[in-house]
């Protein structure tokens, strides 16, 4: 089942999505294969973004006129397809996850849409990876969509690394309603991050109740 916006009803889920740029059948495709995965017990379905969000996403990139992109966390591709498809021609956008398996998947769709010269993988652990990175502005958008109780260290690791005015998206966010009341260390980790962010003079900052909360960072 493709996710969609948890506060939306099922049928308004239909209608945001028939209201948006419709996907093609690069991403139909890659969203039907991710989906059979989850159906399968292969992958959780909350790894994969909604339609709208990748929309929005695609969207915003064209929109910042963002040239060097980094993605956390990048499961079977869909929303690094989604960030290359809106960077020029000569952008270039670093994946960096740990799974050989998910990613596989993910090369194949960004061959099939022109966009494999656009994307570095770099497999491990994603926080050493981080580390590894030169600290000077170098991105100008970046996406985390990877272990919740690592995003305060990845907010942290990327604010040297963002240009002025660089963009980070948070995923997950809203953590289902549960940062309300968190119960797991996944949810207490996000509330927490969440208050943090809102205090903190480094960043301009929104959440977004879009798929199961997006928040969006500018460095100041």
């Amino acid at each position: 089942m493709t996710p969609r916006s948890f506060l939306l009803t099922p049928e308004l889920g239909d209608y945001v999505r028939a209201s948006s740029e419709p996907p093609d059948d690069v991403v139909a495709d890659l969203l039907a294969e991710t989906a059979a995965l989850a159906d399968r017990g292969e992958a959780s379905p909350t790894y994969q973004i909604a339609p709208e969000q990748g929309t929005f996403m695609q969207l915003l990139t064209r929109a910042l006129g963002a040239r060097r992109a980094i993605e956390i966390g990048t499961f079977t591709g869909y929303s690094a397809l989604c960030v290359a498809r809106g960077l020029p021609e000569d952008g270039s956008l670093l994946c960096l996850d740990s799974s050989a398996e998910w990613t596989a998947v993910a090369r194949r769709y960004w061959a099939r849409a022109g966009l494999a010269d656009r994307v570095e993988v770099r497999l491990g652990d994603a926080h050493e990876s981080l580390r590894a990175l030169p600290a000077e502005a170098t991105f100008d958008l970046a996406f985390v969509d990877a272990d919740k109780t690592g995003y305060a260290d990845y907010v942290e690791q990327l604010h040297p690394r963002m240009t002025g005015n660089g963009v980070v998206l948070l995923d997950n966010t809203l953590r289902g309603g549960r940062v309300l009341d968190p119960q797991s260390d996944d949810d207490r980790a996000l509330a927490e991050l969440n208050a943090a962010l809102a205090a903190d003079p480094r960043w301009e900052t929104v959440l977004l109740p879009l798929s199961d909360g997006l928040t969006m960072l500018r460095r100041r």
